[in-house]
């Protein structure tokens, strides 16, 4: 977090949050009332003051002032990067040190639970994604195998399918997209609390 962030913070702990101006799609865009944000001085302020509370909303602390981020599926966003630990950055550009589980959703997206959290990868990597699909034991797959085995995945039943990233191999499991927020303890839709000041 920016150190004006931090002094902002504690010089005007009370000011209101804001809800519903701010958003994360499911490539990793911000947009703000809608519209993209393309400027890179604001999206790389977003990125390094971009958090979460006990209760599992996401936000964007902006100087002494919170504002809560709507997520169209998950908090991060995943982008393959061979040259880091475990093969993968989120879209904030942080390096993620460890995958703890890969599973597929019916809509054939690509989630990872890792050291940061929950997010899906970027479909722009969906296809190098699908060649690091491995078979038990990291035996090679045909595209024939590959495909009957996501078509498993998606229908929510367990296949033997692999994804080896960042020199190591997960095991892939079915999992369903409405099952997700609960699962991995995000709120997607933070909303107004009842009887707080609103900020517009």
């Amino acid at each position: 977090m920016d150190e004006i962030v931090i002094r902002g913070m504690a010089k005007w702990p009370n000011v209101p949050s804001v809800y519903g101006w701010l958003s994360l799609d499911r490539r990793g865009q911000w947009l703000l009332k809608g519209e993209r944000v393309t400027n890179p001085g604001i999206t790389d302020f977003f990125a390094r003051n971009y958090s979460r509370d006990d209760a599992g909303r996401w936000f964007v602390q902006n100087g002494p002032q919170r504002v809560f981020v709507r997520l169209e599926y998950t908090p991060f966003v995943f982008r393959l990067a061979p040259e880091t630990p475990a093969g993968v950055q989120v879209h904030t550009g942080t390096a993620v040190s460890a995958i703890r589980q890969v599973h597929v959703d019916e809509q054939g997206n690509v989630l990872l639970d890792t050291d940061l959290g929950a997010g899906v990868i970027h479909d722009a990597d969906l296809d190098a994604v699908v060649s690091a699909f491995r078979g038990s034991g990291g035996r090679t797959l045909d595209d024939n195998a590959i495909d009957a085995a996501l078509v498993t995945l998606q229908s929510g039943r367990a296949a033997a399918l692999e994804l080896e990233l960042g020199r190591r191999t997960y095991a892939v499991t079915p999992i369903n997209s409405g099952e997700v927020a609960s699962r991995f303890g995000f709120n997607p839709r933070p909303l107004q609390p009842a009887g707080e000041e609103e900020c517009y």
